[in-house]
């Protein structure tokens, strides 16, 4: 169900708004920002699973058994071209 909300816009937006749907990449100003308010979203969904998994690796606790030099020897020889 839709609802009319009503917000305002400096030129800039605007502008890119209007750019989008003369290029035909959307068909009106509601697509638009529901575009961009998807994008938003999945952005913060994004942030939010990162912030969870630093605070699981911290909780972890510091790694044991890891040595750099051989973890970066094992990357040089499997990126080497």
């Amino acid at each position: 169900m839709s609802k009319g909300t009503f917000i305002s816009l400096d030129e800039h937006c605007t502008g890119f708004i209007q750019q989008q749907i003369m290029h035909g990449r959307y068909g009106s100003t509601s697509d638009v920002v529901r575009a961009g308010l998807h994008l938003l979203e999945k952005q913060q969904q994004q942030w939010q699973a990162l912030s969870r998994a630093l605070e699981e690796g911290e909780r972890s606790g510091v790694a044991q058994g890891f040595d750099l030099e051989e973890f970066l020897q094992t990357q040089r020889q499997n990126h080497a071209g």
